[in-house]
């Protein structure tokens, strides 16, 4: 039996350069796949492999006085999801372009970020505020295109680094002064988005606390999400129940599909919604930035 797991963790490291070699052996030595992301910042990763492989990497883990407690987020393997390992060391967890605005706190992780609401204390919040609250993307456009929580603020970003930028503009003024709940995949990005959003005038700022995958598992579709979860390994998509919405559309014939495809342009690769029918017929399709 194969599973996969998602963590991170905010802890100040003193040379991620060491880590990088001792999670590359340990992962190697397991036979484990995927990613793992080490900043000063801390570790943010996406493993897959053998049950056993993969307990015993949990193990190996929670042995480190750095990185012991770690919450894991599991999930069923179908194939081969992760076609090989990447681990490296960059200035940042998730690319913002901001690391001098991120302080870590060892035993609470980011300083000065947005309140934490589990998936039910989502639910009692809006129950309590109301259509007040907004909920807000914290992904790229390519992940929101194929499921997102219902009204939800969508920003229009291709890469992490664009964030900044887009928080600034004038359209979203009005927001500085409304609830609003950000959400994420796994939790990670949140937890850096709220700060910057903060730091840039938002007063009122929350985080799904375990992000999408979390809340997913605990109602699948049956609560404010919409749709299916984009995830970063072979699967591309994960649906939450046998009822999850199909809400993108081709961008060529506009026919309801989630089925992705790549910009032709090599240099950029971009992923979009393509159907299977419009990708057959002509195999050479460029994203919008591409094709402008």
């Amino acid at each position: 039996m194969k599973k996969s797991i998602l963590f991170y963790k905010f802890v100040n490291l003193a040379d991620p350069d060491m880590t990088v070699l001792w999670q590359h052996e340990l992962c190697l030595r397991l036979g484990l796949l995927g990613r793992v992301i080490v900043s000063p910042h801390g570790i943010n990763g996406t493993l897959g492999g053998d049950i056993d492989a993969v307990r015993y990497y949990k193990k190996a883990m929670n042995a480190s006085n750095i990185f012991r407690g770690i919450h894991y987020k599991w999930s069923e393997m179908e194939g081969d999801e992760f076609p090989r390992l990447s681990v490296k060391a960059k200035p940042e967890l998730v690319s913002f372009g901001a690391p001098e605005e991120i302080k870590v706190d060892d035993e609470t992780g980011v300083i000065g970020g947005g309140g934490r609401l589990r998936p039910r204390e989502l639910h009692d919040f809006l129950h309590k505020h109301g259509d007040d609250v907004v909920f807000f993307d914290g992904r790229n456009l390519y992940e929101s295109s194929v499921g997102k929580f219902k009204n939800a603020v969508v920003p229009q970003v291709n890469t992490s680094r664009e964030f900044l930028t887009e928080i600034e503009k004038p359209e979203y003024a009005d927001l500085k002064d409304r609830p609003i709940v950000t959400y994420c995949t796994g939790g990670i990005r949140c937890e850096i988005l709220t700060v910057l959003m903060k730091n840039r005038g938002f007063q009122d700022v929350y985080q799904l606390d375990g992000g999408i995958v979390t809340y997913g598992k605990e109602f699948g579709d049956k609560g404010f999400w919409e749709g299916k979860c984009y995830v970063f390994d072979g699967r591309i998509q994960q649906a939450f129940s046998d009822k999850s919405a199909t809400i993108s559309s081709c961008r060529e014939c506009g026919a309801t599909t989630d089925h992705f495809s790549h910009c032709s342009n090599e240099p950029c690769g971009a992923q979009m919604i393509i159907c299977e029918e419009c990708e057959s017929k002509n195999p050479s399709h460029l994203c919008i930035a591409c094709s402008s």
